[in-house]
């Protein structure tokens, strides 16, 4: 009769879990973590990968890029493809991971995949999993969307071209100078988009379920952010910078997966000791080194020269996207006044809300971001050495016209950080409207005898009738800004906003 009782028990329990889902009864035992749903946004799949290439592209204008070949290279994309097989199919992008010959600390994802990890951030990872970390972290805004979300909800998303120079701006940062790199980004972008702490949270709990699944410690990546935080050192900042902490990592984390099944989880790799070696023999450059090799167009011509721009990645052969004309070669060297002397007649630009005069020998183009007007020998593919560019932004300080013109100027300084004010800001009447004015003072992307000009930067900001901010950066070396300063100040005299 026992024996009976035993055998129906053990029946009915064997029943009991044949009508439950093998799934289900696995995450119910196992606690087993799953990836969240992305969402939705307005811009398709395949629209993000185009971006995504788009900025890539120039990426490779504006940083120095190990080509694939790099046994560097092949290691960490090797490590990245690990992370990437865990995510499922319909869910994943087409993850593809590049190093930058970059001294700081940093990393940041392109819309669609492009993922690019400084030489310092492989440097200073200690073990394999404070490397995947930073990869499953970045991944991770790929995978949650956060840069088109975030565009979204400034109210940017202009298709795909409007998105392109924002997510730029916001992105690479100090990857060259703004100022003269301005005809190439929607400088609202360079004010409005950096990562969200929401958006950092949430990047470290998806980071931290492919880490796991993956095989690796999750809490390795919260303590190797923690680290740079604490550290001080020359990298954290610009980490943080871009990556603002959301918090307490290492404890989210410890929350995050607590109850997640135990497993041997992997801490390190001798194929790490060997690329970490390998790293340190790279020649890795300053953020402002890189800030003045991209005005020179060198990393374009080194990365054409290696063989480091990937096949489908498109490079574009022309000026900056709202550059006017340009000059034939890729780089300004010996432009003299001469050929970018004024006229001293005057056209009219009427578009966007914008009418200003400017003089009828220059040239005016107009992108969904901004407005360029330079002479043809005064620009080319990489920067503004002569002209005028007209933007607005949409910077949550507007309102005190005093903060948003700093937080304006801080921006460019990230961008360029070889920028730096010549005196305080002041207050300047446009047209009977009160605005602010800046005197900046940099590196030309016009060189003499090798060597790039000191340049000098008029900042002038105004209220938008719409809300936000409308500046206007008046550009030329200094030798030669004073002889241009009357058409400057003509040409802002005319500035109407409609």
């Amino acid at each position: 009769m026992k024996v009976y009782m035993l055998s129906t028990r053990v029946l009915a329990i064997l029943l009991a879990m044949l009508m439950v889902p093998p799934a289900e009864m696995w995450a119910a035992v196992s606690n087993e973590p799953v990836l969240p749903n992305p969402g939705n946004v307005g811009v398709s799949k395949q629209q993000q990968e185009q971006l995504g290439l788009k900025a890539a592209g120039e990426v490779y204008q504006q940083m120095p890029v190990l080509p694939d070949s790099n046994p560097v290279t092949q290691y960490v994309q090797r490590l990245g493809a690990k992370l990437a097989a865990v995510i499922p199919a319909d869910k994943s992008w087409p993850y593809q991971f590049h190093v930058v010959q970059q001294k700081d600390i940093n990393a940041f994802a392109l819309p669609g995949g492009p993922i690019f990890v400084n030489v310092g951030t492989i440097t200073a990872a200690d073990n394999e999993a404070e490397l995947a970390g930073v990869l499953a972290h970045e991944m991770s805004h790929v995978y949650m969307q956060h840069s088109i979300k975030g565009m979204e909800k400034e109210q940017m998303t202009q298709g795909v071209a409007g998105l392109l120079g924002g997510i730029l701006g916001s992105i690479i940062g100090g990857a060259g100078g703004a100022l003269a790199n301005l005809g190439a980004q929607q400088v609202g972008g360079l004010l409005s988009l950096r990562y969200s702490r929401k958006d950092e949270a949430q990047a470290d709990a998806v980071g931290a379920i492919i880490m796991y699944k993956a095989g690796y410690d999750p809490r390795q990546m919260a303590q190797f952010f923690q680290k740079l935080e604490q550290s001080g050192g020359p990298g954290g900042p610009q980490f943080m910078s871009d990556h603002p902490n959301p918090g307490n990592r290492v404890e989210a984390v410890d929350k995050e997966i607590a109850n997640w099944p135990h497993k041997n989880l992997q801490e390190n790799n001798p194929p790490f000791n060997v690329a970490k070696q390998d790293a340190t023999r790279i020649q890795a450059y300053s953020a402002q080194e890189i800030a003045q090799g991209a005005k020179s167009g060198r990393w374009a011509q080194e990365n054409r020269k290696n063989g480091a721009i990937p096949g489908n990645v498109p490079v574009s052969s022309t000026t900056p996207a709202g550059a006017a004309g340009g000059a034939d070669n890729a780089t300004l060297a010996n432009v003299t006044y001469r050929q970018v002397k004024p006229s001293g007649k005057y056209s009219q630009f009427n578009q966007g809300g914008i009418l200003i005069d400017y003089p009828n020998n220059w040239k005016a183009a107009a992108s969904q971001s901004e407005i360029t007007i330079a002479p043809p020998a005064g620009v080319s593919q990489t920067g503004i050495g002569y002209g005028v560019v007209i933007g607005a932004s949409q910077d949550p300080n507007a309102s005190d016209l005093n903060q948003a013109t700093q937080d304006l100027i801080q921006n460019l300084q990230q961008s360029n950080p070889g920028l730096q004010p010549s005196g305080s800001i002041k207050t300047i009447n446009v047209r009977g409207t009160e605005g602010r004015s800046a005197d900046l003072m940099g590196q030309s992307p016009i060189a003499q005898n090798g060597k790039p000009l000191p340049e000098h930067d008029w900042l002038v900001t105004v209220p938008s009738p719409q809300g936000g901010l409308v500046f206007t950066v008046f550009i030329a070396p200094e030798r030669d800004f004073s002889r241009l300063r009357s058409t400057y100040e003509h040409m802002l005299n005319s500035l109407q906003l409609q």
